[in-house]
């Protein structure tokens, strides 16, 4: 068989599995923990009067379970505050997913959700075309400037609907991580399968400077232990690097050169290390908080 892109419900069965082998979302916790309460102080206004607005992106899988976590710091740090929360997500298995979570969530009574069942692009023209500007307290992009048409146009427009005092936090892979080697150097390893824009933080904050907004970066360390990609027969092995290289079936598809020169650049000191005989992908965050 050729080899062909995942599809969006394939996507997400490679994304559970990188979540299920990494620190990723204890990483996004470790922020939430340490960062985030501090930057969401930073909405306060004279009158509490005023509704507080948050809006999250998706171009591709999110998790829900963590932008309820950032809805309840929200909630913590301007308590009796009431929320609008929009959602913008093309998928519509997730949008199902959010909301079957958000009914399970009691404490939720102060918050009312609005669901975009759009791509960041459709939403910002359907806003262009409607003439209705809302204006956000707080926006969050998180992992999904990869599969965007126009990085600098996208950030351009949604830094316009930030509130006064609002914050727009985008979390997207590190210069240090292991896929920003991957992608610059051994770029030839991986199948043009993989439509997405091979972005990490240098490439945002470059974005950020040239539209001369003020900015701060957080760094963080994540691992994801991909050990069982070099295991052949592996099910949990095949569908990490699926998600790697964003191909349905890469180790049955995937020319046998292609396969074992990918295997060799994710061994390299760059990309990964050895931790008690397993292999560890470095997947470093950078959380860029973006003032209004």
């Amino acid at each position: 068989p050729s080899m062909r892109s995942l599809t969006a419900e394939e996507y997400v069965e490679a994304f559970k599995s990188f979540l299920d082998h990494s620190t990723e979302h204890q990483c996004m916790d470790e922020f939430n923990k340490e960062q985030l309460p501090n930057i969401m102080a930073g909405f306060y206004r004279e009158s509490h009067k005023v509704q507080r607005a948050s809006l999250l992106l998706r171009e591709f899988p999110g998790s829900s379970e963590q932008d309820l976590k950032m809805i309840r710091i929200l909630q913590s740090v301007h308590p009796g505050v009431p929320i609008d929360n929009e959602i913008v997500e093309p998928n519509p298995q997730h949008v199902a997913a959010y909301k079957e979570l958000v009914n399970q969530a009691p404490d939720l009574q102060n918050v009312s959700f609005i669901w975009h069942q759009l791509t960041s692009s459709e939403y910002e023209q359907q806003v262009k075309e409607k003439g209705t500007h809302k204006k956000f307290d707080f926006i969050h992009m998180i992992q999904m400037l990869y599969r965007v048409e126009d990085i600098p146009n996208t950030i351009k427009f949604f830094h316009s609907c930030l509130d006064l005092h609002g914050k727009l936090l985008i979390i997207i892979l590190s210069d240090s991580s292991g896929w920003a080697s991957l992608w610059k150097k051994y770029r030839d390893c991986l199948p043009p399968t993989d439509s997405g824009h091979y972005i990490t933080s240098s490439g945002i904050t470059d974005v950020l400077k040239r539209l001369g907004v003020e900015h701060r970066v957080y760094e963080f360390p994540s691992g994801w232990d991909i050990t069982e990609c070099f295991t052949e027969g592996d099910a949990a092995g095949g569908l990490m690097l699926d998600f790697l290289t964003g191909t349905k079936d890469f180790v049955g598809t995937a020319p046998p050169a292609l396969r074992q020169r990918l295997r060799e650049a994710l061994s390299q000191p760059e990309c990964s290390s050895t931790k008690d005989g397993r292999i560890i992908f470095s997947n470093n965050l950078s959380m860029i908080v973006v003032e209004s």
